[in-house]
């Protein structure tokens, strides 16, 4: 308990306690009046102006386009969470550098003042986290005010709060307890009405397997593809094992993971300094890992008190000399009078020293790692419940959403598109294997709308078309805007008609709707001539036609579906391109992945990567030497890249260039990669039905015996033959248990075309295929 409470500490205790994002202000409340409203406070933050930010906010007041101003502050780059200075930014980025060399004037002031600018308070608000609670009403001890957010805080930030001797207490919001919550209600709602995590078995086998496969998406801490690496090679057995890992996964002990891993699997031997560490040291393989194990140590061999053993374990965290070496001698006397030789106890204090640099807090860790083992368990066990809340809780982050529909389909579960007749505001499982996408998230449909949607389809039973939909809601709430939106979302495709017809046919179904349930209020009292009560005749009113108009195309449905989800549902821009990405387009995910765990490229940044993507954006303008040059937005499946085409190579470039295009382009990286836009310098653009003919020097097919038949290999035959080229084609035929059989076709070669390619895909599947590339400029 004295890492919590010290006697002998002078500061007040760190306390930290997560609660799930959506009762947080229920905690606060509670807290307020628990201990008096005049007793407690929040803290006052201030936000200062970022490098982004800055050059947005200059751009205003010049008056700047908003457009370029954006295109400018775009190309900052970002590292981990943050965006590097504009110092660094346009000494670095070839693009801002050209920008701050400018003849421009208006440019000229804009880098100036932005650097004049950055860095200084731009607006106070209130912390994330921290709460002050005082003995008595809180002015007797802090100033405060009105944050602009209206809240009450006080007017010193958290470090002046903690120095003036406050006790600030730290109220987090967890997601990942928002995701359990509404994991639990739907498994009692479709499952079992009693279930609660609390009362999951702390040693199933199918949870421990699940990260031994690293299928650790959407799992509390266990989430990084580092991270996931590493729970690859443990194959945790226990939860002492994930609290471990969780501890260790730091910089600093990071080092020790894999030694970590080859002694729980005997690869390596397990020595301790002395008998009395074992017992301390046993469940952690004899590594250090926590500071309770340090704590123990001094305290076991050395005869400190806990109080004591507290004390020092802060001295090593400081790194205070004088300290240490008072501690030192303290240590190795104490082991002394428990009859430990002097210099093993000088070696245990040594590798103590080393340890506590970074030694972690183990209750800390623990409530972490039961945290991620109850989602776990979840994803394990109720998939669908799982990953519906997981989406839920992103619902307003759509690249986020993106990333875990793909989950979704890795694991086996189907996202189904958006649709009135079945939807709910949340993402919501159908059924074990599908999901009902929540229709929260389509831009400009609130969840009030979606709420009077769902309880009258619940009470009245599905809609059939666009005019009951409209007769049967309220339409205050239902309004012009909501039902566009659902209809550009592809949301009411369950409803008579085309996409195009029901948008163009709101304004009519509206009209419809209101003149019906004026009459139904109309009539409210009376009854029908004929029988009834009247609400029936006027609810089977006829109703209007659906307006003539052509349907929308592929490319227009997908366009409305991106402006109003954020992302493609009925298809991609790139679906008929999808051989050229996958056999000729770099793994750009990979050199992401390697990005964001701070491992080398290896040399991949000076390497050409090909890239097959949508242009998003288009424009261009002329160099110092009045060449023209461009500036493109280009979208693949996985990745947003900005890129610069200079003048040398803009001519061959130009012809392809026009928004919304698909094109192939071979580019290198043009700076760091960061986890917003990646920064490329185009060379060569190419239409990508060129690729196949062009870059192909040889094509290699692998053929498994389980789907070869005489069918199979006749249409591969014809395919190839009605193809005749120059191309070189290699067979791998492999057989169940016999190896594999390779060979060279001996006839003339092939001249691939994109259609022969999705042909062969079809009949092999691409992760058969594999493409020898001839090097292009």
């Amino acid at each position: 308990f004295e890492r919590f409470l010290n006697p002998e500490r002078i500061s007040m205790p760190d306390i930290d306690v997560d609660f799930c994002v959506e009762r947080r202000d229920d905690v606060l409340e509670y807290v307020r009046e628990k201990y008096g409203r005049r007793n407690v406070a929040q803290i006052i933050t201030f936000g200062t102006m970022g490098s982004k930010s800055v050059v947005r906010d200059v751009s205003r007041v010049l008056k700047v386009p908003l457009q370029q101003a954006d295109v400018i502050a775009k190309l900052i780059p970002v590292e981990g969470a943050s965006p590097i200075s504009l110092k660094r930014a346009f000494a670095e980025v070839p693009e801002l550098k050209e920008i701050a060399q400018s003849d421009d004037p208006v440019m000229r002031e804009l880098v100036e003042y932005s650097q004049t600018l950055e860095g200084i308070a731009r607006h106070n608000s209130t912390h994330a986290a921290g709460v002050i609670i005082a003995p008595s009403d809180i002015t007797d001890y802090a100033p405060l005010c009105k944050s602009s957010h209206g809240d009450i805080v006080t007017q010193w930030t958290m470090s002046y709060c903690e120095e003036m001797g406050l006790l600030k207490m730290d109220f987090l919001g967890l997601r990942n307890l928002t995701v359990i919550h509404k994991t639990e209600k739907m498994i009692r709602e479709r499952h079992k009405i009693d279930f609660s995590v609390r009362d999951i078995p702390m040693d199933d086998a199918e949870t421990f397997r699940l990260y031994g496969e690293a299928l650790t998406v959407g799992i509390f801490q266990f989430e990084s593809t580092g991270m996931q690496e590493y729970i690859k090679k443990l194959k945790p057995s226990r939860i002492e094992d994930l609290i471990a890992m969780n501890a260790l996964y730091r910089p600093g002990p990071m080092d020790l993971i894999d030694d970590f891993i080859d002694r729980k699997y005997g690869r390596k031997e397990i020595k301790y300094l002395h008998p009395l560490l074992e017992p301390i040291l046993k469940e952690t393989y004899g590594i250090m890992v926590y500071q309770e194990q340090v704590m123990r140590i001094v305290s076991d061999l050395g005869g400190f008190t806990l109080a004591e053993a507290d004390m020092m374990r802060r001295a090593m965290g400081k790194k205070k000399a004088d300290v240490m070496r008072e501690q030192k001698d303290k240590f190795v006397k104490g082991c002394e009078g428990n009859n430990i030789d002097k210099k093993v106890a000088t070696e245990i204090f040594d590798l103590i020293e080393k340890f506590a640099r970074y030694g972690f807090n183990k209750s800390h860790s623990a409530a972490y790692a039961i945290i991620s083992y109850q989602t776990a368990y979840l994803k394990a066990h109720y998939p669908a419940e799982f990953m519906s809340a997981n989406l839920t809780s992103e619902i307003n982050k759509m690249d986020r959403v993106k990333f875990l529909i793909s989950e979704c389909k890795r694991i086996g579960l189907t996202v189904k598109p958006p649709d009135i007749n079945y939807s709910h505001a949340h993402f919501r499982p159908l059924d074990d294997k599908n999901i009902a996408f929540g229709m929260a998230a389509i831009k400009n449909v609130g969840e009030n709308a979606i709420n009077n949607i769902v309880r009258e389809r619940e009470a009245n039973g599905p809609y059939s078309s666009l005019f009951d939909l409209t007769k049967r809601v309220d339409l205050r709430q239902v309004n012009k805007k909501v039902l566009e939106a659902l209809a550009q979302a592809g949301a009411l495709d369950s409803l008579k008609g085309s996409r195009a017809q029901k948008y163009n046919a709101v304004e009519n179904a509206i009209e419809f709707g209101q003149s019906v349930q004026a009459r139904i209020l109309q009539n409210k009292d009376q009854i029908s001539l004929f029988g009834g009560d009247g609400e029936e005749d006027i609810l089977e009113i006829s109703e209007p036609p659906l307006p003539d108009v052509p349907d929308w195309d592929m490319g227009e449905r997908l366009k409305k579906e991106l402006e109003m989800i954020g992302f493609y549902v009925s298809g991609h821009p790139l679906d008929p391109y999808k051989p050229i990405v996958e056999l000729y387009g770099t793994d750009v995910g990979a050199l992401i992945r390697k990005k964001e765990e701070n491992k080398p490229l290896n040399g991949a940044e000076k390497k050409p990567l090909y890239i097959c993507g949508q242009i998003s954006e288009y424009r261009t303008q002329y160099d110092k030497k009045n060449n023209k040059m461009a500036f493109i937005g280009l979208k693949s499946y996985d990745a947003d890249f900005s890129g610069v085409i200079f003048g040398s190579v803009f001519a061959q470039c130009e012809p392809h260039l026009k928004n919304g295009a698909i094109v192939f382009v071979k580019a290198f990286l043009n700076g760091d990669i960061t986890d917003g836009v990646i920064r490329i310098r185009v060379e060569s653009v190419y239409s990508p039905g060129q690729i196949p003919e062009q870059f192909t020097e040889s094509l290699r097919l692998t053929i498994d015996q389980s789907r070869m038949s005489e069918d199979m290999l006749m249409k591969l035959k014809m395919t190839l033959e009605s193809i005749p080229g120059r191309q070189k084609v290699f067979w791998n035929f492999r057989f169940n248990g016999q190896g594999d059989f390779a060979m060279r076709s001996v006839r003339a070669g092939i001249k691939l075309t994109l259609p022969a390619l999705g042909q062969l895909c079809e009949l092999v599947s691409c992760e058969n295929i594999a493409i020898k590339m001839i090097e292009r400029g």
